[in-house]
């Protein structure tokens, strides 16, 4: 049985897991000067962080019980927030090229 915290606590793993994946995903797109290398090292990197930022929010007691199985658990928690940050950042936010910066700092 499935409590409304442990659903609010896996909730909140999904949502910072996501967060994580948009952030490395737009440094990742902004520090390479190739096109396929930020979704190369986006798709290669942001699991392994959020695999570790998983791990300590587990510790800390979010997520419940997580006695959904492991391939749902890693589908809730690895697949679905790297899809949605990697979505958030190639879809909404506009190319680190679109984006013009000031010249000088005054």
């Amino acid at each position: 049985m499935v409590s409304v915290v442990g659903l609010v606590g896996l909730l909140v793993i999904v949502l910072a897991n996501s967060a994580v994946t948009a952030l490395m995903t737009r440094f990742f797109r902004v520090r390479m000067n190739t096109r396929w290398g930020g979704l190369l090292y986006s798709i290669l990197l942001c699991p392994i962080a959020m695999f570790v930022l998983f791990m300590v929010l587990a510790t800390l007691g979010f997520g419940g019980d997580l006695t959904l199985g492991p391939g749902s658990v890693v589908f809730l928690t690895i697949v679905v927030p790297l899809a949605v940050g990697m979505t958030f950042d190639y879809i909404w936010m506009p190319a680190p090229d679109d984006v013009e910066l000031p010249t000088s700092m005054n």
